[in-house]
């Protein structure tokens, strides 16, 4: 298809066909959805009415990959490319020598005047047939939908490029006449009525087009890869009692699945074996990673922080979470805004419109008096003028960028009604993770006892510097920021859901949890008041002890991201109630939501 006034015309023809009850043809993502009576009509039937109308069809798993092949997203943009600066190279001399001397540019002496309009006609000739070369598919697609009367956009460009195109063959040949005759007034008469530069220059500008339009497309394709990349390509599975290493694809129910710290998990399942902390943000958005035990379940493309698990697939391909994240882009892409239909329904008796009215204005003139070179040049005027691809392309191209680009930053449109209504609301209702707040933990205090509080972080750096716990990050990153001197610790112990112990300088140091450190018989009591108000903060205290006393407690949080604060307040400003939802804990969403008046 080369413009939604083929969906149209497809949708169309399908939809005559009994039993079918809806065909909804999507141009941008080049799929059809028929809903039809398995009794009435057949898939076989609803395949031969596409073909009759002019287009191709896949419908099976090994034709959509064959046709995946050839037509691939980028590959069609790169030749998109090709083809209008290849167009672009030859126009621009075409259109130089046609007007250039109009508002006074230099033009070579072979091709000046009136003695030297044939030569000029010729040169400007053999420079437009590789525009037309080049544009070929326009002309295939447009004389191909004309004979089975559904014209689109593409017929009304092959009808007036090759008209003006035709009509410049004509004046060569008087001019050949004119001059072989010496016919003076034959040469004047022709020698300016040549538009050879308005073929060139139409079809290099609806290369153009085509070219932006690919693009958009590519960048839709990349939104729905950049999904699916969350996801590994390969996973470590037990059979017959090892471990071994299979594609996605090849991956089945109750299948027992291995993954170890800072790998993807491949699946959805259920935790059998280990125990790790689970960063799941990119679903809930929850800040901080989610301790996993046995009996808790995992989502496919979620990151496995700390621990080695071991756990039971339960879902794959389009049963799992994340597949369903990607359909609802995809059918977002795929669903028509109202707007958009309008659009579609005037393409289709526009094409048709618009040639009756070319022949009309041909037809008028000539009945008028007028020579048929000024009646032709009116009729093909009204043709090459009247291609108003943007029509039919803005709002399924703005819908598919939209809801594309969207999806890149996180964010889920429903579908193009979604997007034509928004301006309806009156409440907006933001997530907290990663959209107003960072989205990754900071330190945000730090609570020295007995030591100095640049010395307790960077011993508390030293221990963290050896795990991947996100809370671990933030106090690395505030230590280097410091400028702290990390030293390398030893005998590193990480203990599962209460927190770390290394030797550092030859003392042990323990930072984790209030339990943890009592666990080892060290006394917290001393600031438990600054522990509590670091809760209500929603910030997560790290209590830390070094060679068997307290040292103090570092707060870590999600902070409110630059900008957030100035949004939330230029949208009341603008009278919209601001709601705040998140999958976090309570105290955190209090705490985020006081700070920035929610």
């Amino acid at each position: 298809m080369t413009c939604t006034a083929c969906a149209v015309a497809i949708e169309k023809s399908v939809g005559k066909l009994d039993g079918v009850s809806e065909v909804a043809v999507n141009y941008a993502t080049e799929k059809m959805k028929v809903i039809f009576n398995g009794d009435t009509v057949s898939e076989e039937s609803v395949i031969s009415e596409v073909r009759n109308t002019g287009y191709d069809v896949a419908y099976n798993s090994a034709e959509v990959s064959d046709i995946k092949e050839k037509s691939n997203v980028k590959l069609h943009e790169e030749s998109m490319k090709r083809r209008f600066w290849t167009s672009l190279i030859f126009t621009i001399p075409v259109f130089y020598l046609a007007m250039g001397e109009m508002i006074g540019l230099p033009v070579p002496g072979f091709l000046y005047g009136e003695t030297n309009s044939l030569i000029l006609a010729l040169v400007q000739m053999f420079l437009t047939i590789p525009v037309m070369i080049t544009g070929w598919d326009f002309y295939k697609v447009g004389f191909r939908t004309l004979w089975k009367r559904s014209p689109n956009m593409d017929s009304l460009i092959a009808i007036g490029s090759s008209a003006a195109f035709i009509f410049g063959v004509f004046v060569i040949f008087q001019l050949a006449y004119g001059f072989s005759q010496g016919i003076p007034e034959i040469i004047a008469k022709y020698s300016g009525e040549l538009y050879f530069e308005s073929t060139a220059v139409i079809l290099t500008l609806i290369t153009l087009g085509k070219y932006f339009e690919a693009k958009a497309k590519g960048r839709t394709s990349d939104a729905i890869k950049s999904l699916l990349a969350l996801v590994p390509d390969e996973a470590v599975v037990i059979r017959d009692g090892k471990e071994i290493t299979v594609p996605l694809n090849n991956l089945l129910i109750g299948d027992i699945a291995v993954v170890r710290p800072g790998g993807k998990i491949p699946a959805d399942g259920v935790v059998s074996e280990g125990y790790s902390a689970i960063d799941e943000s990119m679903l809930t958005g929850e800040s901080m990673p989610v301790e996993k035990k046995i009996g808790d379940s995992v989502i496919g493309g979620s990151i496995n922080k700390t621990g080695y698990i071991k756990f039971e697939i339960t879902g794959i391909g389009g049963d799992t979470t994340l597949a369903q994240i990607v359909k609802l882009v995809e059918d977002a892409q795929g669903k028509k805004a109202p707007i958009a239909r309008i659009a579609d329904n005037i393409s289709a008796v526009f094409v048709p419109v618009v040639i009756g009215i070319s022949l009309l204005s041909f037809v008028i003139w000539m009945i008028a008096g007028y020579e048929f070179a000024f009646a032709f040049t009116v009729a093909v005027s009204v043709l090459v003028i009247s291609c108003p691809c943007a029509l039919g392309l803005a709002t399924p191209t703005a819908i598919m960028v939209g809801t594309g680009k969207g999806a890149q930053y996180g964010i889920l449109i429903k579908g193009g009604e979604a997007l034509e209504t928004i301006h309806k609301a009156s409440k907006i209702v933001f997530d907290k993770t990663g959209t107003l707040t960072v989205g990754k933990p900071v330190v945000t205090d730090i609570a020295a006892f007995g030591i100095d509080e640049n010395k307790l972080l960077a011993l508390a750096a030293a221990a963290e510097n050896m795990s991947e716990h996100p809370l671990s990050e933030a106090i690395v990153n505030e230590a280097e920021k410091r400028g702290l001197t990390i030293t390398e610790a030893e005998g590193f112990e990480a203990v599962p859901g209460f927190g770390i112990r290394a030797v550092i300088d030859g003392g042990e140091f323990l930072i984790g949890k209030k339990a943890f450190l009592s666990k080892n018989d060290i006394d917290t009591g001393e600031i438990s008041d600054k522990a509590d108000e670091f809760a209500n903060e929603s910030k997560t205290p790290l209590y830390t002890a070094y060679k068997k006393h307290f040292t103090g407690i570092i707060a870590a949080a999600d902070v409110i991201k630059k900008g957030s604060l100035s949004a939330v307040k230029r949208l009341k400003g603008l009278g919209y109630e601001v709601i705040m939802l998140t999958g976090d804990n309570k105290k955190t969403a209090e705490a985020i939501g006081r700070s920035m008046g929610i």
